[in-house]
């Protein structure tokens, strides 16, 4: 067996073997429907324990590329002809989401709960203060149009850290919010590209995009994602997606369906905005997957804010652009000036830097784990 376990390195051994395991599900080695070596097996040749290849299968199975068979063990899940494919049944089936917007909003007011119960404004306080007191005169000099640089580094080891991306920070761009994120991304790949968006999804993403010239193609959701049938039909060369609970049908992208989209952009040369607002508040033990740690050379632009993770008021995002188009794309708008005041970004980025903001995600993921245990 092939899987290797680096007993000195920084990548906890689960996540080592996780890694391994989904690559060789991803490339063929494993196809649908194959099993799996048992844990007892792999713990012995790998030199681990059976809890730690339990933890492994665990999250495998929690983001969809293998099953688990009782009294059978694990089978691989990973469909690779998806692409293009003759639609599933459950995606030619009626919409189950006959009232798509409920569900969606019980879970933004519960998330909205567990933050405003969980957030630390003693140590935000504290934050301000210190900045204002170590940061000095730098607090009046005028930002770099694509923000700090604390504040791009304090992002990129961030994602580094808890969402296994791996970014420069020269491909980040800063900017107040997902809505004025769009617009530049709209400057950035030009507006007479047709757009193709989620349906149904956040309806201020297509007056946004409409605003800024973009004609929009709306794609029918099924329960795994964007209908493989809508991804062949649409003229489409740029992607908008929320691959984590889509709102409002709450719908996330299985590990096939992300595949999928990362080739259909390869396929036509096209590029996926990946929006991705709620993930960090995931269940599951692992972050989810994102796109851009799947493809993060040329097909996908990654936005997030912290509006979702701190509190609304905060009106601060970025965008992380591919490594092999991040200088073209960010020439196209580099002359406009940062939009978020300088204080906010130096207090944000020693917010992240001292750990205080994964603190405060770990606590609201908490909550609503409690939360959803006690409703059961």
């Amino acid at each position: 067996m092939k899987y290797k376990i680096e007993r000195a390195g920084a990548v906890p051994a689960y996540l080592q073997l996780y890694h391994q395991i989904r690559k060789d599900i991803t490339e063929g080695a494993y196809r649908l429907g194959d099993k799996l070596p048992s844990k007892r097996i792999l713990a012995e040749e790998t030199g681990i324990s059976v809890i730690t290849v339990e933890h492994c299968y665990d999250l495998l199975t929690e983001e969809g590329y293998i099953e688990s068979r009782e009294r059978s063990g694990y089978f691989a899940a990973y469909r690779e002809g998806d692409l293009f494919s003759m639609p599933l049944e459950s995606e030619t089936a009626q919409e189950t989401h006959e009232d798509p917007g409920r569900d969606g909003r019980f879970e933004i007011r519960e998330a909205a709960e567990d933050r405003r119960e969980a957030f630390p404004f003693s140590i935000l306080a504290r934050t301000m203060r210190r900045v204002i007191t170590e940061y000095g005169d730098k607090i009046l000099v005028k930002s770099p149009n694509n923000g700090v640089p604390e504040l791009r580094e304090a992002i990129s080891q961030y994602l580094r850290r808890s969402r296994g991306i791996m970014v420069k920070p020269e491909q980040l761009v800063i900017g107040s919010g997902a809505e004025y994120l769009y617009t530049i991304i709209v400057q950035m790949l030009g507006s007479e590209r047709i757009f193709g968006l989620e349906a149904p999804s956040y309806d201020k993403i297509r007056k946004v995009y409409e605003a800024s010239g973009v004609k929009c193609d709306m794609l029918k959701l099924g329960k795994e994602g964007i209908r493989s049938g809508e991804l062949k039909r649409t003229q489409a060369s740029v992607l908008h997606v929320t691959p984590f609970n889509s709102y409002p049908s709450g719908i996330t992208a299985s590990a096939s369906k992300r595949n999928e989209y990362i080739r259909w952009a390869e396929e036509r040369g096209g590029i996926i905005i990946e929006d991705d607002f709620d993930s960090e508040f995931s269940m599951s033990a692992k972050a989810e997957d994102t796109l851009f740690s799947l493809e993060p050379d040329h097909t996908v632009i990654y936005v997030n804010t912290f509006s979702e993770t701190i509190a609304p008021s905060v009106r601060i995002g970025y965008l992380i652009l591919p490594e092999a188009l991040a200088g073209t794309l960010w020439k196209r708008v580099s002359f406009y000036s940062c939009t978020v005041p300088v204080f906010e970004q130096y207090v944000l980025s020693e917010f992240i830097r001292d750990g205080d903001f994964e603190r405060h995600i770990n606590r609201v993921r908490r909550r609503r784990r409690q939360r959803r245990e006690s409703m059961l």
